[in-house]
């Protein structure tokens, strides 16, 4: 392990939102200093960090003195430009590489990587006009639903189709984009994994979670999931595949459809900490932030087995105003990000409820 960071170490984080936040916590927590890059002045990462660079991810000068002055730089959201990544990888390692970014960012790039490495998906196509729409609706069927390949989450980017007469209005919907057309997939629920791997190549899994969305945002999230163990080891192996097809170093999340019947559909990858694994703050010795910045770090990775069973609510816009509610509810721990202003559908914070034993 002589790649091991030492306490006082520098790390960078691209990106300024509530995930660079509890990164850059986590990392003061363990002796390092967080360095933030963002576009966005005032950012919630910038407030708990040791120093913050205000710039466009397009500044490739800027990002090349920042990557200079830290010890790793890491990233916080997956729609960071590659090039950005590749700028800074000149001049520290970059964590994970950013072939993970080029692969996420690009939902039909993802699914050809997933398929290619053992894992099945949804029936997809590419769609680049309204020509080859009609032909993917020819192979996959409705109902289906459209995606941009680039640049959406959180439900953005996507429009439903029930019938063929929906096709003109989708593609028009998400804005006439080079998109993916999905096939529905006749789930019963939908589960994720993170899974994190470390320079050593060890890896280590948090407990499944079942996670439940609104309006193609994350609602709630509880875990351990209930599930046999022919489950637990199969989405292992899937979260473990792909780590290591992409030599990754840090926390991967997996989200998956499970059909109930034994099988598990990889819906998408996310190659950051997630929104799903926000349980593990309050429920687990080693959280998914600590174990990022460990595996970014050449540390060992920690224990990721839950200590209790846990649920997660997600603070939607104007859901943060009742944050005093939460202040005295049996098991309920309060996490809010800083963010300055309310909006319908931003992500303001979360609660954790931990069963007690």
């Amino acid at each position: 392990m002589t790649d091991m960071l030492q306490p006082g170490a520098r790390i960078g984080i691209l990106g300024g939102g509530q995930l660079g936040r509890m990164l850059a916590m986590a990392a003061a927590r363990l002796g390092f200093d967080a360095v933030i890059y963002t576009p966005d002045e005032d950012s919630p990462a910038s407030r708990v960090a040791a120093e913050t660079v205000v710039a466009p991810y397009e500044d490739l000068e800027a990002v090349r003195r920042f990557a200079q002055r830290v010890d790793v730089v890491t990233y916080e959201f997956e729609n960071v430009p590659v090039e950005t990544a590749h700028a800074a990888a000149a001049h520290a390692p970059v964590r994970p590489d950013p072939k993970a970014l080029e692969v996420a960012q690009d939902r039909c790039v993802e699914k050809e990587f997933v398929n290619a490495n053992g894992a099945a998906t949804v029936p997809w196509r590419a769609v680049g006009s309204r020509e080859t729409l009609g032909e993917a609706l020819d192979y996959i069927g409705t109902p289906a639903i459209l995606k941009t390949r680039r640049f959406g989450y959180d439900g953005k980017g996507q429009a439903a189709l029930k019938s063929r007469d929906d096709a003109q209005a989708a593609f028009e919907a998400i804005g006439a984009r080079p998109a993916i057309l999905e096939g529905f997939a006749q789930f019963t629920r939908e589960l994720s994994i993170l899974a994190a791997r470390g320079l050593n190549g060890e890896i280590r899994a948090y407990p499944l979670s079942e996670n439940r969305h609104g309006g193609g945002i994350l609602k709630e999230t509880e875990a351990p999931a209930e599930a046999d163990e022919v489950t637990r080891s199969q989405a292992f192996a899937l979260a473990t595949n792909l780590l290591e097809a992409l030599d990754y170093i840090g926390l991967l999340a997996v989200e998956l459809f499970d059909l109930g019947d034994g099988r598990l559909l990889v819906n998408e990858i996310a190659p950051r900490v997630h929104n799903t694994g926000h349980w593990t703050m309050d429920a687990c010795l080693c959280d998914q932030f600590e174990q990022h910045i460990r595996a970014i770090a050449g540390w060992p990775l920690g224990d990721p087995e839950a200590l209790a069973p846990a649920r997660m609510i997600n603070l939607i816009g104007e859901d943060a105003l009742g944050w005093r509610n939460w202040l005295n509810a049996e098991g309920a721990v309060l996490h809010l990000y800083g963010k300055r202003e309310v909006r319908e559908g931003r992500k303001m914070g979360h609660v954790n409820i931990v069963e007690r034993g």
